[in-house]
């Protein structure tokens, strides 16, 4: 029995089409996929009869529902840390190479895009999204941090947003994905499949319409104020002060969120976002986000995460600190420069 690839990779008309066909895992990305896209990348950027790239899925439910780590947490169980590390490093730098390719990408993000999904269709030129998009940096849940470049478009978000998500790992629609800058057109998915021919027959994205609102309004911009005045804390701590303050529907769900996730996570996931509004382009931005994951099986709180929530799905993660009990030094020295030798390298 022959199995069926986990993307698919071919040419049709004027464009690459990389599409996501593994449906049994909400299409994660595994360390071979993200092979796959950047060697396609690779071989399409001097291929004069491709002149775009369109990437969507197979799947209805997930345009990529983030990255396939179980094989990343049982290597590191078994005390093998490599296999994560090669696995983050390949990964960002194929993110890097969506971000700086010099043809127009057009990414379809319906269902999940979470996680590695926000990094493989969040970057492009053309980001497109749906009634179905569900979109997320949940990271923070698992002892991780929003990588894939998330700290990149979170920084750029309107005000404290990109920290409220990245703390949080809130979930959004279409219209709060438009409103904090993970895409950039909403288009009804019952349109898309003659908007990906219309693509490939003329190689341009003259087609990709530009004035269509979602039809269900998003709930940022009613918080803004009172995003605003909680996320400006320089720690977890304060952050929790301002919502301990607030007794309506946006302070009890936030402390609901908070309260699920680990406590490094969350103050590292701060000090990221601060780093990449200071960063000079998504290179540097993956470069910081690199230290925590390189660390993170070691250092950090990413085996109790993946073990609550993918391994014995208890959902109830044992994260060793509090705010209050957090050292005051951990999250410092996590995300300390790599030494060269082990540093994110790009061509």
């Amino acid at each position: 029995m022959t199995r069926e690839p986990e993307i698919l990779v071919r040419v049709d008309g004027r464009a690459g089409r990389l599409t996501m066909n593994r449906p049994h895992a909400l299409n994660a990305l595994s360390h071979a996929m993200c092979r796959t896209i950047e060697n396609a990348l690779d071989d399409w950027r001097n291929d004069g009869s491709v002149d775009l790239v369109i990437i969507d899925a197979g799947d209805p439910r997930a345009f990529c529902a983030g990255g396939d780590i179980t094989a990343v947490y049982h290597a590191a169980r078994a005390g093998d840390f490599s296999l994560g590390q090669a696995f983050w490093y390949d990964e960002y730098r194929m993110n890097a190479k969506l971000a700086e390719y010099p043809k127009p990408v057009v990414s379809f993000m319906n269902g999940y895009v979470m996680g590695g999904g926000v990094g493989l269709g969040g970057h492009v030129s053309h980001r497109i999204v749906g009634e179905s998009t569900k979109l997320a940096m949940p990271e923070c849940g698992i002892g991780l941090v929003p990588d894939v470049g998330g700290t990149w478009i979170l920084a750029q978000a309107p005000g404290r947003i990109g920290e409220y998500l990245g703390i949080t790992g809130r979930r959004i629609g279409a219209a709060d994905a438009l409103f904090a800058g993970f895409a950039d057109h909403f288009v009804p998915e019952a349109e898309w499949p003659a908007l990906i021919e219309a693509l490939c027959q003329s190689g341009t994205t003259d087609a990709v319409p530009q004035d269509i609102q979602p039809d269900t309004a998003g709930v940022l911009q009613g918080w803004r104020k009172s995003i605003e005045r909680c996320f400006w804390g320089e720690d977890m701590t304060a952050i929790n002060a301002k919502l301990e303050t607030a007794s309506d529907e946006f302070a009890i769900e936030t402390r609901k969120s908070i309260a699920r996730n680990s406590v490094i996570s969350m103050e590292a996931t701060l000090r990221l976002v601060r780093m990449a509004r200071n960063a000079r382009s998504v290179r540097d931005a993956l470069r910081q986000e690199y230290r925590f994951t390189y660390r993170a099986c070691q250092e950090a709180e990413f085996l109790e995460g993946v073990r609550a929530q993918l391994i014995d799905k208890d959902r109830d993660p044992k994260w060793q600190f509090t705010p209050d009990t957090l050292p005051a030094r951990l999250v410092e020295e996590i995300l300390r420069p790599l030494p060269p030798e082990r540093d994110l390298v790009f061509d």
